[in-house]
This record gives C-alpha cells, sequence and structure tokens, in this order.
C-alpha cells in the first residue's frame, strides 16, 4: 500500500500511542483520549484474511475498535502464506523474507491505524510449532537451508500438544538452553516484526499465545521488544498471556508481579471459566493489581455454540455472558474469539458489540467501579446479577438472563425515587424509563426482563 497512516507519523509521540489512561490506569488511552476497547474478528491471524478490509469496516460499524493479530502462518483454510522466502528446490531460507506477508502485516497496521482500531499482536504462538502445524514450519530444520537437526537441536516432528512443552523451539533464549544457532534466527525475525509495528501508535504487545513454558522464555523477548523500541524512540505496552484457567494461580504472578516490564495484563483464558467463577477469579486478579494498577485486557472469550467445549457449558450463552461480566466487571478490552471457539464478528457478537456502546453512551464506564462482592446486592441467586457504580452517581446492573434483586443505592444522594431503564442487550434497544422508589433502607427493587439486559439506575 502508498496510503500514509496516520500511526505512521510522529507515532513516537507519546501523548499518542496506545497507553494506560493517566487519569485512571486500569483503561486505555489512545491518542489523547481514553478508550474501551471491545471486538471480535473471524480469524487470528487476520492480517492474513483476504477480505482484512471488509472485516475491519464491519467492526467499526457495530462499535468495535480492538482486535487480536498473532504472526502465524499455519496452513488452516489455504490463503496464509509464510514469513520466509523458498529456493528453487522448495526448502525456506531464512535470511530471505517472503515480501508478500510482510506486505498483508504492513497493510494491517495502515487498515486498522486509519480506523482507530487497537492490534493486539501475538508474537509467538505454541501451537504454530508444534504437531501438523511443524511439519511445514520453515524453522523446521527439514524445511529449510540454515541449519540441520543436529545443529539446532530441533527434530523433524514434535507430536504432543505443545502445553507438554515438549518444544525446544521455546528453549532457546540465553537463560534456558542459550541455542544461539535458532535464537539468531527467531530474533530476526521478531526484528522484522517491530520494524513495521513500532511505527504505528495502535500496537499493543502480546509475547506469547498461552503459554505454560518457563518464564524466562517470555521475560527475555519482552526486554528484546523494550530495547528496540527505546533504540526507535517509542513507548511500548506489553503482556504475556498464560494457559492456567485459575487466573489466580501462581503461573500468572511473573506478569502480575512485574508491571516494571509487564504493563498490563491478559487474563483471556479465564473465559474458560463459567458463571459465578468467571466473575470471581476475575474481581480476584483486579484487587491484587490494586497496588500498581493496570489494564486488564481479555484478547478472546470463549464461547460458541459451535465450539468443542459445549458440553461443559463453554457456548454462545457463555461467550456472551463472559463479554458483559467483563465489561461490568472492569476490563480495559474484551474480544469475542474467533469461531468455532468464539462468537467472532457473527451477528450475536456484533448485537453484543452495539449494546455496549449504547451502555457507554448513557454510563460512565471509565470512572465506573465493580462491586466485587456483590455487597450492594440483596436477594440475588448465583449468577443472576452483577453491578458496577459510578460512586454517587449511576449503577449499571447487568441480568444474564432476567430476574429480581434489591439494590443498595444509599450512597446516592436521597432522593424518593431513581430513573430505572433496561437494556434489551440481544435487541440493542432501549425499553421505557421508569422511577423506582427507594425504601426507608436506600434499597431499590429491581426487575428484569428475561434474557440478557442491563439496568441502568440514575438520578
Amino acid at each position: 500500500m502508498t496510503t500514509t497512516a496516520r500511526g505512521d507519523e510522529g507515532a513516537g509521540a507519546s501523548e499518542n500511542r496506545i497507553q494506560p489512561w493517566t487519569k485512571n490506569p486500569r483503561f486505555w488511552q489512545f491518542r489523547g483520549e481514553p478508550v474501551w476497547l471491545l471486538g471480535g474478528s473471524v480469524k487470528d491471524n487476520l492480517f492474513q484474511i483476504p477480505d482484512l478490509q471488509t472485516q475491519l469496516d464491519l467492526l467499526v460499524s457495530v462499535g468495535g475498535n480492538y482486535i487480536r493479530n498473532t504472526m502465524s502462518d499455519r496452513p488452516d483454510q489455504g490463503f496464509e502464506i509464510k514469513a520466509f522466502a523458498q529456493t528453487e528446490e522448495g526448502r525456506y531460507d531464512l535470511t530471505v523474507w517472503k515480501e508478500a506477508y510482510w506486505q498483508r502485516f504492513e497493510s494491517l497496521l495502515q487498515l486498522t491505524s486509519a480506523r482507530d482500531i487497537i492490534v493486539q499482536i501475538e508474537l509467538w504462538d505454541r501451537f504454530d510449532h508444534s504437531q501438523g502445524n511443524w511439519e511445514s514450519d520453515p524453522f523446521n530444520p527439514t524445511n529449510n537451508v540454515n541449519y540441520s537437526e543436529e545443529e539446532s537441536g530441533l527434530a523433524a516432528e514434535y507430536p504432543q500438544h505443545p502445553g507438554g512443552n515438549k518444544q525446544p523451539f521455546f528453549y532457546t533464549v540465553p537463560e534456558l538452553a542459550d541455542n544461539q544457532v535458532v535464537l539468531a534466527f527467531q530474533r530476526a525475525f521478531i526484528d522484522k516484526v517491530l520494524s513495521y509495528s513500532l511505527r504505528f501508535d495502535n500496537v499493543l504487545y502480546c509475547m506469547d499465545n498461552e503459554t505454560s513454558g518457563d518464564p524466562a522464555w517470555g521475560r527475555y523477548w519482552a526486554e528484546h521488544v523494550r530495547q528496540r523500541a527505546a533504540e526507535a524512540g517509542v513507548r511500548v505496552e506489553l503482556t504475556q498471556m498464560w494457559d492456567q484457567w485459575d487466573v489466580s494461580h501462581e503461573t500468572h504472578r511473573p506478569t502480575f508481579d512485574h508491571p516494571e516490564l509487564y504493563s498490563f495484563v491478559d487474563i483471556a483464558q479465564n473465559s474458560h471459566n463459567p458463571g459465578q467463577l468467571n466473575w470471581e477469579r476475575a474481581q480476584w486478579v483486579r484487587a491484587y493489581l490494586s497496588s500498581q494498577p493496570r489494564p486488564m485486557n481479555s484478547t478472546k472469550i470463549y464461547g460458541a455454540d459451535t465450539s468443542k467445549w459445549t458440553d461443559r457449558g463453554v457456548d454462545a450463552e457463555h461467550g456472551e455472558q463472559t463479554f458483559w461480566r467483563n465489561l461490568i466487571g472492569g476490563f480495559a478490552s474484551s474480544r469475542f474469539h474467533r469461531p468455532p471457539s468464539g462468537l467472532g464478528l457473527g451477528t450475536v457478537a456484533q448485537a453484543n458489540l452495539r449494546s455496549a456502546r449504547m451502555l457507554q453512551q448513557h454510563f460512565d464506564v471509565l470512572h465506573a467501579v465493580p462491586d466485587s462482592d456483590m455487597a450492594l446486592l440483596r436477594d440475588r441467586t448465583d449468577n443472576e446479577a452483577y453491578v458496577t457504580r459510578v460512586p454517587q452517581r449511576q449503577f449499571a446492573v447487568y441480568f444474564p438472563d432476567g430476574g429480581d434483586v434489591r439494590l443498595d443505592v444509599s450512597d446516592v444522594e436521597r432522593t424518593e425515587s431513581l430513573t430505572v431503564i433496561a437494556l434489551d442487550i440481544g435487541a440493542s434497544r432501549w425499553l421505557e424509563p421508569a422511577s423506582v422508589p427507594v425504601d426507608d433502607a436506600g434499597l431499590l427493587q429491581l426487575t428484569s426482563p428475561p434474557g440478557p439486559h442491563v439496568v441502568l439506575v440514575t438520578q
């Protein structure tokens, strides 16, 4: 492309880049303004798809401004291409780039920048370099002209699930195996990514997709990215994503405990957990980060009727509920995972994105504080309702499937009644407002219609 994106102009200016909001570091700011990141997309490695511009325009049209982009080149649907060029004999040369791959990546950055869409890049994905995908991987020694199995320490096959951490590709860094043969090519690949991405102000960086490996691996790459960014005179925001579904588990602490390295957290894997547990673990993380608040992202929300996990309830209803528990729970970003494991950017996801923006128009999301332990709700049953509030001003109560609760509104200046209006999430439609009396104890009776709704309470 020849169009110059806004992200290419003055991308080093600190006030322009995506970064934690100076007034509330639990949320993001972009180009000097606070932003709430919401999204969904048809693929993870979105830069590879042939109808990229159509997908981005659809996202923006329903209120989305956030995508995930793995740097994957695994051959899932036939239109993906590799990052490296091939010799006449058909083997890859890891010193020669396939320009079309990088042109696709640059196009993604330009198109998203022009549309104010934030891109969360995952530099490494363990699934790219294991099982069937390893068979066509340019880093596989049988597929390139640069090193042999003996020289690289890499085998021709790694048939195990990558969760077993049997792939030495993810142990090359000096603190682990110190495999300088392979590391040199890995580093060149990351530097090539950064040669494009550091020019743009709309990029977040995640080291891995749901890793369960040694923290030293991610730490090496985080430090490397920070060094390259410093050399380019720009600021970057980094995280690491862990596979452990229990986000209160010590596995996540290398990210939580090191804000100097990881300036935000991504707890996407929490979306595997259903109902009340999903809320409680996310709120545990929010409390854990309270001494040094940072944005809490969820770059993928699992749940679709096409998911392989529907037998344990990770269906479309679960995906929608998790999205709204995230929003009410103070997440800085929430994105529907791609099909078949998530709702992607299908019609259901579109409706939820529209409704989230409708809520934002009337509720001060970026100053709201979630009621983590449900102290403000009375007569509540498990997973019936969740509430967040702007102290002394507003309340937003999410009902996954209707319900009746009493809400403690005693911190609002006493008045005989408050205005209550329900948002029908599926229809993206506000219902008729009502004036509801406040009892002598400062409690307000809230009744939601059946189905998913958010009830807004204001003076």
